[in-house]
């Protein structure tokens, strides 16, 4: 491979449901991953402009480098080329044999099989590509295949998982199961029990027997506890540190059963899954306000897009964390923060959590001298490509919103008698520069308060931040808040950047 970076790309499929579904999804040849979105956008003068993202499918390719290798079929390709370009993009068409439209007798579709075949495919790209492991990209149901595949197919067969999966990438997959604000448990129930359309799946016992490896596997269900969301660590596992999850805020734009799903799924969800059950723990993740799917979901959205590619292809990684902070010690007062992260260039923010969205980050109080990291409160991570840069020898530039709100709860009913709706308590933007070797090394940040002027006209001035970790492959600073903060937070509140390569 000329540029290692490259691995074979493979997207996996959600829910499709029953047979009219499944053969519905077997019609389309890239099992949705060819389909693209166009969103109207507010413009200069108040003018609608048409903002068409094309798929994830077609900017791969574009911009990437990416081939699709499709002559017929993937199957007759693969059978008839004894090696294949590594730069290639596959879809794992799991749902096929389970589809009335070939004729003959469907087979039922089990999730077990479909990540047994994900393997073949993932070792067939392997030996007929010569590259040493394949991307995994997955909306919904097709993150809990390629978990399947990662926690039980791989370890049931003695093999490791961090050998030959690169990185794993999840649009709004039901890591934790489906669960509804409706019913008080009684719809999960029903839905287990019957398995209408194979939906069990995204219930806990189901869950346990796909995610668990047999040496592992207790015949009498999940012990108490149990977090579906939990990926494996340590040796032979995927490292976390790989894999990313994008978390969708969205429920209205769900049109699926006329809103009957978003209603009974809740509002803090894209529609179909709810955010705390969006995403496993440790891993890298994102909030965009995009639906679980359709014109307005998360696969076919510029946000996601983004996100995916700087994930897979990006040289930097950046998170930030409010750190020291110390909120007024007052019982009755609840604190959240919101952010929202941009980088230069996009036409979209790359992640968002507001309170309006139902996502907020909530600041619960430090407990007291327990060491330096004991109020880290992680805001945002992003991965940034210098290759990407619209002008050479400029830094790479993003900025970190971030807004401070308290709110007042009295006899445990949230009271608003003394709050301002959607009005912060504190609230400005961090402006990051990051350098390359051409732009000069080093990372370079102030408060948008105190820069003057716009922040797109100039680079931020002064010296680059001094690196306070004298680990190698690993710089850390940090910012001190405005002034306008300190009756809110302390003195001693920072925003703790880290920044680290990322290949």
């Amino acid at each position: 491979m000329d540029d290692p970076r490259r691995l074979p790309l493979v997207y996996v499929r959600g829910f499709a449901g029953g047979t009219s579904g499944i053969d519905k999804a077997v019609g389309d040849p890239f099992y949705g991953f060819n389909e693209g979105s166009t969103h109207v956008r507010v413009g200069a003068h108040n003018q609608p402009l048409f903002h068409q993202f094309e798929s994830p499918l077609l900017r791969l390719i574009r911009e990437e480098g990416y081939e699709l290798l499709v002559r017929g079929s993937q199957e007759t390709y693969l059978a008839e080329h004894a090696q294949v370009p590594a730069n290639s993009l596959w879809v794992h068409r799991f749902y096929d044999r389970s589809s009335s439209t070939w004729g003959g007798r469907p087979e039922e579709y089990r999730l077990e099989s479909a990540a047994a075949d994900l393997l073949d495919l993932v070792d067939r790209l392997r030996e007929k590509t010569g590259a040493p492991a394949v991307h995994l990209v997955a909306h919904s149901m097709g993150g809990l295949i390629c978990r399947c595949l990662l926690q039980k197919v791989l370890p049931d067969r003695g093999r490791d998982a961090a050998e030959c999966i690169g990185k794993f990438f999840t649009y709004g997959t039901p890591h934790g199961g489906i669960a509804f604000d409706l019913g008080g448990g009684w719809l999960e129930r029903v839905r287990d029990a019957v398995g209408i359309q194979g939906a069990d799946i995204f219930g806990p016992r189901r869950m346990y027997e796909y995610l668990t490896p047999q040496a592992e596997f207790d015949p009498s269900g999940p012990p108490e506890g149990w977090d579906a969301r939990q990926m494996p660590e340590g040796p032979g596992a995927l490292p976390l540190e790989r894999v990313f999850c994008l978390v969708g805020t969205d429920p209205a734009d769900y049109d699926v059963a006329f809103g009957l799903s978003s209603a009974a799924v809740g509002p803090h969800s894209d529609g179909l899954v709810q955010i705390e059950r969006a995403y496993v723990p440790k891993a890298h993740r994102a909030y965009v306000h995009r639906s679980h799917s359709g014109r307005y979901g998360m696969v076919n959205s510029e946000e996601g897009y983004q996100n995916l590619r700087r994930f897979l292809f990006g040289d930097t990684r950046i998170e930030a964390s409010l750190v020291g902070h110390r909120l007024p010690d007052d019982d009755d007062l609840v604190w959240q923060a919101e952010t929202r992260l941009s980088v230069r260039g996009l036409p979209v923010v790359m992640h968002e959590r507001l309170a309006a969205h139902w996502c907020p980050v909530q600041l619960d109080p430090p407990v007291a001298d327990t060491g330096a990291d004991a109020a880290s409160v992680p805001l945002a991570a992003t991965f940034l490509n210098s290759r990407l840069r619209q002008t050479t020898g400029e830094p790479m530039r993003f900025i970190l919103m971030l807004r401070l709100l308290s709110l007042r709860e009295r006899r445990g009913i949230l009271s608003l008698g003394d709050h301002i709706e959607r009005t912060a308590d504190f609230s400005d933007t961090l402006v990051i520069d990051v350098g390359t070797p051409d732009a000069g090394s080093g990372i370079w940040a102030a408060w948008n308060s105190e820069i003057e002027g716009a922040i797109r006209d100039h680079r931020v001035a002064g010296a680059p931040r001094s690196d306070e970790d004298p680990t190698s492959g690993r710089w850390v600073a940090h910012i001190p808040l405005p002034e306008s903060a300190v009756p809110l937070v302390g003195d001693g509140a920072r925003i703790r950047l880290v920044a680290t390569p990322w290949s």
